[in-house]
């Protein structure tokens, strides 16, 4: 496991790294085409590559310390039965909605995230929904308390809560990623937001709730076969690492869109998505908390119960 976490540490370090050297070659180099002129040629390979393949590396690296993560906090199951319906339901709406405009709008994806499936969606776009949907979806699920109190509305509303988180994360990322010096998609018709379709968030939230219901429905039925599921049991320690993905990357969308002159998104994306994952854990239990509760639960199944005889004369 050590071993695991070390990889774990250097994939979530050099994500992180290569955001903000996406900052730099996207808000610093580019507009000044003066300074890429006068980088070497070797130089200018290289910032040519970075610019290439910045964002696949990002991305990669991104899923593989959350998958990492996962697998080390909550076991197997809990990671595959995540990752896979969220890639397989999030690609297939890409693929619908490059194909039709169903259920995010008439759209294209350009270069730059990487080979395209079917020639349509870059084959980086499922694995970016998968790795942002389960910090989410992991932080709603413990902020709601799902494991103290389990029951369905808790349960429908930690994928409500998550599926709002990740949408919000497309309020900053949309002006970013279409609209900016080197966009990666675009808009066939501009949009009424901000030259988006507001028809783009729902099917955002649509398609995320999805897939979060469906890893719910996997990991209730992990928990009814007997097999404890640790993901709604995480204290504040615990949802670092997921609160740093989450954080990082909105930061990341958020940064580009504010060099842009996107605000109002971003702010919205704030409101309705970064201030409620700090509430959620915030309100995540602590380890003391943890400790105690769990400390009581032992206690009371472990008190022997003396045999009681009544004699009667």
């Amino acid at each position: 496991m050590r071993q695991l976490l070390i990889v774990e540490r250097f994939c979530l370090a050099g994500h992180i790294l290569s955001m903000i050297f996406g900052w730099a070659g996207l808000l610093y180099v580019l507009p000044r085409p003066e300074l890429i002129a006068s980088l070497p040629s070797l130089g200018q390979t290289f910032f040519g590559l970075s610019m290439a393949w910045g964002g696949v590396i990002n991305i990669i690296l991104g899923a593989i310390a959350v998958s990492i993560f996962a697998y080390r906090t909550w076991g197997i199951w809990p990671w595959l039965s995540f990752m896979f319906p969220a890639m397989l339901i999030s690609v297939s709406s890409e693929l619908l909605g490059t194909s039709t405009g169903f259920p995010f709008g008439d759209y294209h994806y350009l270069n730059g995230l990487g080979y395209k499936i079917g020639d349509l969606v870059p084959f980086t776009i499922p694995i970016s929904w998968f790795y942002m949907g389960i910090v989410c979806y992991a932080i709603a699920r413990a902020g709601i308390r799902l494991a103290e109190k389990p029951s369905f509305l808790r349960q429908l509303g930690a994928i409500a809560l998550g599926a709002l988180m990740f949408t919000s994360w497309d309020f900053a990322l949309e002006p970013a990623m279409s609209q900016t010096i080197v966009p990666f998609w675009y808009w066939e018709q501009a949009g009424a937001f901000f030259g988006t379709p507001y028809q783009n968030y729902a099917g955002w939230y649509g398609t995320s709730f999805l897939f979060m219901s469906v890893a719910a429905i996997f990991w209730n039925l992990k928990l009814g076969a007997g097999k404890q599921n640790l993901t709604s049991n995480f204290t504040q320690n615990q949802l670092n690492f997921p609160l740093v993905i989450y954080l990082s990357n909105f930061g990341y969308a958020a940064v580009l869109s504010l060099g842009s002159g996107f605000g109002i998104p971003v702010l919205l994306g704030v409101l309705v998505g970064v201030i409620p994952t700090l509430a959620l854990y915030q309100l995540a239990p602590n380890a003391k908390t943890k400790f105690a509760t769990e400390e009581s639960a032992t206690i009371k199944t472990e008190i022997p119960v003396a045999a009681v005889k009544v004699g009667i004369k």
